[in-house]
């Protein structure tokens, strides 16, 4: 399945994205993570077109080609979002997928304007008060990286010269998957022409545009919400905590085995397919955006 590149001309600057799909099916929005983009996901999004999906998958803010400066605060994230969502799906909410720091766009996004999102999905992320609220030892070993990209100069680990943490990074977290070296290249070229930017996303966790976020947050999230999560992550434990409070809609948590961080990439066609399957079993009937 064919996927174009494609702009979408928003207030923070021209966006790019890959868009292919069912032309008359679902539309379904895919934010990526960190330190990742879209073309990695390419057999996922077309294993989402097969199963009736008209998909897109934009560059975040931070990531070449879509504009790398800031600011990286949550709200501004979360607006570029719903710019794009306005601009692509005029008058029909969305199903929204995200992965990784895409994942906590996404319950944003869920908070700040259910009307958009008819469904959505998070991939190897926690609620992120669900997330703060687990500072058990293992996932402090997992998370140090997050302290080190608050240091003055960090940008050098991911410089044009040496992307080899980064690619630690994949296989520390995926341990099961090995990229296709063209895949990898591809990635490595569009890190080393937006760093430092994606490390700004770590250094806007300790800004007070934050704060506001988790106030946010602290809201139930009314729009139905898939969970989906490795049981071999090596970047973020699954969560051992009961957090069914802080989802006021249908909402359900699977622990995917076999796969790590990347699960989407790992296995497309499963992890499509559960999606698929949430969908059916939940029959939420197409929303329409008011206002």
């Amino acid at each position: 399945m064919e996927f174009e590149h494609v702009t979408f001309d928003l207030p923070h600057g021209s966006f790019h994205a890959l868009q292919g799909g069912d032309p008359h099916g679902r539309p379904t929005l895919v934010l990526h993570g960190f330190p990742d983009h879209p073309p990695t996901a390419k057999p996922f999004l077309a294993e989402l077109g097969r199963r009736g999906r008209r998909v897109v998958a934009p560059w975040l803010r931070g990531y070449a080609p879509s504009p790398t400066a800031g600011p990286f605060d949550m709200a501004a994230l979360t607006g570029d979002v719903l710019a794009l969502i306005d601009r692509w799906s005029p008058g029909r909410a969305v199903e929204l997928i995200g992965h990784d720091w895409g994942g906590a766009i996404t319950y944003d996004v869920c908070v700040t304007a259910p009307e958009r999102i008819e469904r959505a999905v998070t991939l190897a992320f926690p609620h992120p008060l669900t997330f703060l609220s687990q500072p058990r030892l293992a996932q402090l070993r997992r998370s140090w990286y997050m302290g080190l990209f608050q240091l003055p100069g960090s940008g050098w680990i991911a410089s044009a010269r040496d992307l080899a943490l980064i690619d630690h990074l994949w296989r520390q977290w995926s341990p099961g998957l090995s990229l296709d070296p063209a895949l990898q290249a591809e990635l490595h070229e569009t890190l080393r022409a937006s760093m430092p930017a994606p490390l700004r996303y770590y250094r806007g966790l300790l800004r007070p545009g934050m704060l506001g976020a988790m106030r946010r947050l602290s809201q139930p999230i009314a729009v139905p919400l898939l969970q989906l999560h490795g049981a071999d992550d090596g970047c973020i434990l699954p969560q051992q905590v009961d957090d069914r409070h802080r989802f006021a809609g249908p909402h359900a948590l699977e622990v995917v085995p076999d796969v790590g961080h990347f699960l989407h990439i790992e296995a497309p066609e499963a992890i499509a397919e559960r999606i698929a399957a949430w969908g059916r079993v939940a029959s939420f009937p197409p929303a329409s955006i008011k206002g």
